[in-house]
C-alpha cells in the first residue's frame, strides 16, 4: 500500500514494514479538521501494535527523529553517498543589500543569479527558482496614511493575484477587487509590497523575454491533474525555469536541472516558531537537493539579507550535525519538544471580549492544577480567523514526573466544568497534543 497520511488507519492484518518517506515533512501532521494526529508518530505507534519494523526515511531528519537515534531508542542508517554517485551541488550565498549598493541588483534578481539562469539556459540545463510565497503582491497599502488592506473576516492582509485581477485571503478564501484609492483616505497613492510567485515570474519575463517559464504553486496546480501537467511539462523540457514554492522541494527528480536559485531566504528562516531555524534548513537543503542530481554537480544560489545567518552558513557547509547541536541545546534549555511536550488549547468566539474572558477562565482553571506549565492565554500570529477571535493556552509538559495520559484526562475535566457554565456558551475549545 502506497498512501497519504491517513493510510495508517487501514485495517491492516498482515503488516511486514512501515516506510515513512520524508518524516521530517511537517505535512505528516492534520491540524484541521480533527483527528488531530501526526502520521510519523502514528505509523511508530502502528508498528509496535503490530509488532513490526517501521522505517524512517530523510535526508534531513527531524530533531526529534535524529535524538531518538542518538539515544539509542531507535537505529540509524547513515547513507554518506547520493544516488548514482552525483555530487553535492556547490551553494553560493549572496548578499542582497551589498549587490544593491554595486548596482547589482535587477529587480529581485542579483546579477550573479541572472547570469547564472543565462548559463544554464545556453546549455540547454534548466533552472528552479523558489520563493516561497504565492501570488503577486502580498501586501497592499497606502503611501499617505498606512491603511493595509486586511480581510474582512480575518487579521491578515490580503495578497494580490494578478491571474484573476483580485486579492485574496489565503485563511478563509474571501476576495476583493484591487484598491484604486485609500478607503480610509481617500488618495491614490497605493503600493504594492512584498512579492510571491506570481510577481517573480512577471519580472523574470521581463528581465529575460527568451526563456521560457513555467510557476508550480498552489494557483498554477488547481483544477484535475494540474500538478502533473506542470511536472511533466517541466521534465520534457517544455520550461527552462520554473518558479515555485516549498512544492519544488518535495522530492522531485530532474535529470537537466543544474541551477536552485533561492531568491528570499529571510521570510523562512525569520518566521516566529521555536522550529523556523530547523525547517529552514530542511527545506534549503531539501531544496539544493533538486540540483545536479546525475553526474554533472549542480549549483544552489541562496539570495539573503542576512548571509552570516548561521543557519545559511550551516546550509552551504551541508552541517546538519551543527544545526542539530545548536537548535537540540536550545530546546533543552526553553522547554521545548524533545525534552518536553507541547499541547495548544485555543478558545474561539466571534465576540473578542467573551474569547479572552473565557480564555483566562480556562487558564485558571488548568493553572490550578499545573501550575507555571500553564502559559498565556495570548493572540496567536493571525488572532482572527473566518470571523472568530482566537486565545491559545500552550501547555509545556515534561516528561518525567507527570503522565501525559494524566494532563489529558485533567483537560477533560477543566473542559467539562467549562462546557457547564452558561458565561462560556458559544465558545468553542480546541485542543491539539504536540501541535508542531
Amino acid at each position: 500500500v502506497i498512501g497519504a497520511r491517513s493510510s495508517v488507519f487501514l485495517p491492516f492484518q498482515d503488516l511486514g514494514i512501515i516506510i515513512v518517506d520524508e518524516e521530517h515533512e511537517s505535512s505528516y501532521k492534520q491540524f484541521d479538521p480533527a483527528p488531530r494526529y501526526h502520521a510519523r508518530d502514528t505509523a511508530i505507534y502502528l508498528g509496535f501494535l503490530h509488532q513490526t519494523k517501521v522505517l524512517l526515511g530523510s535526508a534531513t531528519p527531524s530533531l526529534e527523529s535524529y535524538y531518538n537515534a542518538k539515544a539509542k531508542k531507535y537505529g540509524f542508517v547513515q547513507l554518506l553517498e547520493r544516488y548514482g554517485n552525483a555530487q553535492l551541488p556547490s551553494i553560493e550565498l549572496v548578499n542582497i543589500p551589498e549587490e544593491g549598493r554595486k548596482e547589482n541588483m535587477f529587480s529581485y534578481f542579483s546579477g550573479t543569479l541572472l547570469k547564472a539562469i543565462e548559463e544554464a539556459v545556453k546549455n540547454k540545463e534548466q533552472v528552479i527558482l523558489f520563493q516561497n510565497r504565492r501570488g503577486h503582491t502580498t501586501m497592499i497599502q497606502c503611501n499617505t496614511c498606512g491603511f493595509v488592506a486586511k480581510c474582512v473576516n480575518c487579521d491578515v492582509s490580503l495578497t494580490y493575484h494578478k491571474s484573476s485581477n483580485m486579492m485574496h485571503c489565503h485563511y478563509c478564501g474571501h476576495v476583493e477587487p484591487p484598491l484604486r484609492v485609500c478607503p480610509a483616505c481617500g488618495m491614490p497613492h497605493i503600493e504594492s509590497k512584498g512579492f510571491g510567485t506570481e510577481r517573480v515570474e512577471e519580472e523574470l519575463e521581463i528581465l529575460m523575454p527568451e526563456i521560457r517559464i513555467g510557476r508550480l504553486d498552489l494557483d498554477s496546480t488547481k483544477g484535475k491533474y494540474g500538478f502533473d501537467k506542470i511536472i511533466t511539462a517541466f521534465d520534457e523540457h517544455e520550461f527552462d525555469v520554473l518558479i515555485g514554492t516549498q512544492m519544488v522541494a518535495k522530492g522531485l527528480d530532474f535529470g537537466r536541472v543544474s541551477l536552485i536559485g533561492v531568491v528570499n531566504a529571510d521570510t523562512i528562516i525569520n518566521f516566529p516558531d521555536f522550529r523556523s531555524y530547523e525547517r529552514s534548513f530542511s527545506l534549503f537543503s531539501q531544496v539544493a537537493g533538486r540540483a545536479g542530481r546525475r553526474e554533472a554537480g549542480g549549483k544552489v544560489i541562496i539570495q539573503s539579507y542576512t548571509t552570516n545567518h548561521r543557519v545559511l552558513e550551516q546550509v552551504v557547509n551541508n552541517d546538519y550535525e551543527g544545526m542539530f547541536m545548536t537548535e537540540i541545546t536550545e530546546r533543552k534549555n526553553y522547554l521545548y519538544p524533545p525534552f518536553y511536550r507541547l499541547i495548544r488549547i485555543d478558545i474561539k468566539h466571534t465576540d473578542f471580549q467573551k474569547c479572552y474572558d473565557s480564555a483566562n477562565r480556562f487558564a485558571s482553571a488548568l493553572r490550578q492544577q499545573l501550575g507555571a506549565r500553564v502559559l498565556g492565554p495570548e493572540p496567536p500570529l493571525v488572532s482572527r480567523v473566518r470571523n472568530n477571535f482566537i486565545q491559545t493556552i500552550t501547555l509545556k509538559i515534561e516528561r518525567t514526573n507527570i503522565s501525559i495520559a494524566k494532563v489529558k484526562e485533567l483537560i477533560r475535566s477543566v473542559l467539562l466544568d467549562f462546557e457547564i457554565d452558561k458565561t462560556n456558551a458559544g465558545v468553542r475549545v480546541q485542543v491539539d497534543v504536540d501541535p508542531y
